[in-house]
């Protein structure tokens, strides 16, 4: 019998969060799947809220990441899409039935059968470990191809923060040339979001609770406008002009005065994971016919769009890269808010003695 492949990454044993070395072994290849080394992982809000337990679902030890980019070590006998040499990319899904409704209409990330890529555990009962390690296997069909245009550390970060703001702008159409967008929050989403909708040609307003974000906002991301939440004549004078926001703010936080800015038909869309219920006011969306819609990562098919789209615009995510001994520092950093806009663990860097 083949002895499984031993990965080196870092772990979190209990809910105070730490990580610290870790070696697992992988799971046993089918001929479906790719071997990726990995050379770079985002960190999301999703990382920081798991390890810590925030929202009860935490299975330890965890392996945090999602946000991978890495190289091709080894593929399949029926591996179709990807050959040895070549960069691929793998998100938050790594396994789904792929025969259900969702499944069928490429939306696999709504799969009742999804398996996420940390965190979780495979049909078979294996668990799953993600991208703060050296190694993944993961199905060709939950990876995407990365263009050679693309920076690997810059990219990391869009296969979840980028396709989390790309498939509702697409699927909600939120993504045409003149059109108003919002944008809540400028962070590691929220900045993406400006970035993609400036690249389809739209009018972008940054709408935040600190004025420290209007110079970032306008100068080196080109929104057009800046909101301050809390500043009532600004948010009256912007009343009714938006044609669509993208809400990225993961606290719970008053929608009334979003609601507020769209425009007949204008659509909020929520990407936060608040940990208490937010409170939805139903007469301001009755009137105007105005719809409060959430939306999780996408699909492959969208990932792929995506990542293609963002190689044609050069779309790429401002990131801070730091070694694997730089982990812990910077999730504390991340729960302060202090990063711009998300943190890339360059894995290889003190991957031996992390």
């Amino acid at each position: 019998m083949e002895q499984p492949q031993i990965a080196l990454g870092l772990a979190a044993m209990d809910s105070s969060g730490v990580l610290s070395p870790f070696s697992f072994p992988l799971r046993a290849k089918t001929e479906d799947d790719i071997t990726l080394r990995i050379l770079y992982c985002g960190i999301c809000r999703t990382d920081l809220s798991t390890i810590k337990n925030e929202w009860g679902n935490a299975t330890y030890p965890v392996v945090p990441g999602h946000e991978i980019v890495g190289i091709i070590i080894e593929v399949g006998c029926n591996v179709q899409k990807f050959k040895v040499g070549e960069k691929a990319g793998v998100g938050y899904p790594i396994s789904a039935c792929l025969s259900c409704d969702n499944c069928n209409h490429d939306c696999e990330n709504y799969c009742p059968k999804l398996v996420p890529s940390f965190n979780s555990f495979h049909s078979d009962g294996t668990k799953t470990y993600g991208g703060f390690s050296n190694m993944i296997i993961v199905n060709e069909h939950f990876a995407v191809r990365i263009p050679e245009n693309l920076p690997c550390n810059k990219i990391a970060p869009l296969m979840c923060a980028g396709i989390t703001v790309y498939n509702p702008m697409k699927h909600h159409g939120l993504n045409k040339p003149g059109m108003h967008l919002g944008v809540v929050g400028l962070g590691g989403l929220g900045h993406m979001a400006v970035k993609f909708g400036k690249a389809y040609g739209m009018k972008v307003t940054v709408i935040s609770t600190s004025t420290s974000k209007r110079k970032e906002a306008i100068e080196n991301l080109g929104a057009e406008a800046f909101l301050l939440s809390s500043n009532a004549d600004q948010m009256k004078v912007a009343k009714g002009t938006m044609d669509g926001i993208i809400d990225t703010v993961s606290a719970v936080h008053e929608i009334s005065p979003l609601i507020a800015l769209l425009k007949t038909y204008g659509k909020l869309i929520m990407l936060g994971a608040p940990n208490k219920p937010v409170e939805l006011p139903i007469f301001p969306l009755m009137n105007g016919g105005k719809i409060v819609a959430g939306s999780m990562i996408g699909g492959m098919k969208d990932t792929q769009e995506m990542i293609d789209f963002a190689a044609e615009h050069n779309i790429t995510a401002e990131v801070e890269v730091i070694g694997m001994n730089d982990v812990n520092v910077a999730m504390e950093r991340l729960e302060k808010g202090d990063v711009r806009y998300r943190f890339v663990i360059d894995v290889a860097k003190n991957i031996a003695n992390a």
